[in-house]
């Protein structure tokens, strides 16, 4: 029995963190959501306020200066949207606060952390310009390109990258601003393609993403950062077979 017991605490646990009935606790609004209607209308768009779920940070991690959304960077975790996307349109501006500050966003995610306490997904990075000279290996630095807004799959999905660095997919063209300043990012999502457009010109993309189905999750990961208008325009869905959705979580208060 002293054996069996620990191994079926253990056992528990996974269960809990990993089946699809696992609840995470409602946070706060932040950011909207409108239809294509949005695109295609003279008249100004119904929007809904979005709501975030904490994954695996805490609530002091998270707080309002005025319009922006910060993320105070530990511990490292995610929150994730209340709801699925598929296809989508992502607008987000982000700021670093430190010099190398580390930070992205999930999309197509299960929200469900793995052993780096970070989900699986497609990770669009955010990392401030100064990470590639604090993060010299052998004395070569890294190449800018994966500062600026590179895309890779992580947690088992798998994706083609436009621009490979390894599996990865790099920007062909550095546009991101330093710390202190605001950067705009737009994630064109569609049928397991992401477009990347950077403080206004498109840099980056992947294809064929294991997963084209899941939640957009927000990374805290030991950094300051700032985010505001965070905007989600919803496009007609695509043909998706179940393998291709991430696991529907519980919502809970």
């Amino acid at each position: 029995m002293k054996i069996l017991r620990p191994l079926s605490i253990g056992f528990l646990l996974f269960l809990l963190t990993n089946s699809p009935s696992f609840c995470q606790e409602y946070l706060f609004e932040f950011g909207k959501s409108r239809g294509l209607e949005a695109l295609v209308s003279d008249q100004s768009p119904k929007e809904t306020s979005l709501k975030w779920y904490n994954a695996n940070t805490e609530k002091d991690t998270w707080y309002f200066d005025g319009q922006e959304l910060v993320c105070r960077g530990l511990p490292i975790g995610v929150i994730r949207s209340e709801k699925q996307y598929e296809n989508f349109i992502m607008h987000i501006e982000w700021k670093h606060m430190e010099l190398g500050g580390n930070s992205g966003t999930f999309v197509w995610s299960s929200a469900v952390p793995g052993e780096q306490r970070l989900p699986d997904g497609v990770e669009v990075q955010m990392l401030e310009l100064d990470w590639v000279n604090q993060n010299k290996k052998d004395g070569v630095l890294p190449p800018i390109a994966y500062v600026h807004g590179e895309l890779f799959g992580v947690g088992g999905v798998t994706t083609v990258p436009d621009n490979p660095r390894g599996t990865r997919s790099k920007s062909i063209e550095n546009r991101c601003l330093g710390r202190g300043e605001w950067n705009t990012y737009v994630v064109i999502c569609v049928d397991g393609v992401i477009k990347l457009s950077v403080n206004g010109k498109f840099v980056n993309g992947i294809s064929q993403s294991s997963q084209k189905k899941g939640y957009i999750c927000l990374e805290s990961e030991g950094a300051p950062i700032h985010f505001r208008n965070l905007k989600i325009t919803e496009l007609p869905s695509g043909v998706i077979s179940a393998e291709q959705i991430a696991p529907l979580l519980t919502s809970g208060n």
